[in-house]
């Protein structure tokens, strides 16, 4: 275990997290100009990316790495190193490539919660870790999905209230079984 986090409080942020992404959108649709904008911003992809660089270097200064430790040193180097070379000649789509990134290490947390776990419930934990590792994959490899995505997403009122309700409601569900179940 690298986190060291209970399932009930990797639900608890699970559920917290997706009920405040999802309420900005639920309640003001408004809110989609924003969100188009998002996938070219210079600015989040900059700050997205640092947040990574730091739980990327927190990881590698930390985790037992067995018979690899002596890549330890070079890791510690190389990851700086490309990080400045991303800010420098990724110009396209940082922010979407910056969020795949965090989509693909926050789902670890999550997964070595449920781990071991008997409870059925532990699945909507899973799951979530499991939509977040394979849309972290498309957004590092073909960014311009998640633009697209919030295209498709924002042609009608409708449309972006329903997506965020959904987000809404299985952040609800996660939260009411971290607290009650787990």
């Amino acid at each position: 275990m690298i986190y060291h986090l209970s399932l009930q409080t990797a639900g608890i942020i699970a559920g917290a997290f997706l009920i405040l992404i999802s309420l900005p959108g639920l309640f003001k649709p408004e809110m989609a100009s924003v969100a188009q904008r998002f996938p070219r911003s210079r600015f989040a992809g900059v700050v997205l990316l640092t947040i990574a660089l730091v739980w990327t270097f927190w990881l590698l200064a930390t985790i037992e790495m067995g018979e690899f430790a002596a890549f330890r040193r070079p890791l510690l180097i190389a990851v700086p190193v490309g990080y400045v070379l991303v800010l420098r000649f990724v110009d396209e789509f940082l922010a979407v490539r910056a969020l795949g990134i965090l989509c693909l290490l926050a789902a670890e947390p999550l997964l070595d919660a449920a781990f071991l776990r008997y409870e059925t419930s532990r699945l909507l934990v899973t799951v979530l870790a499991y939509l977040l590792v394979v849309a972290g994959l498309f957004w590092v490899t073909v960014p311009y999905l998640l633009r697209d995505q919030i295209n498709w997403s924002a042609r009608s009122v409708f449309r972006w209230r329903f997506l965020h309700a959904i987000a809404f409601i299985y952040g609800g569900v996660i939260l009411t079984c971290a607290v009650t179940r787990y």
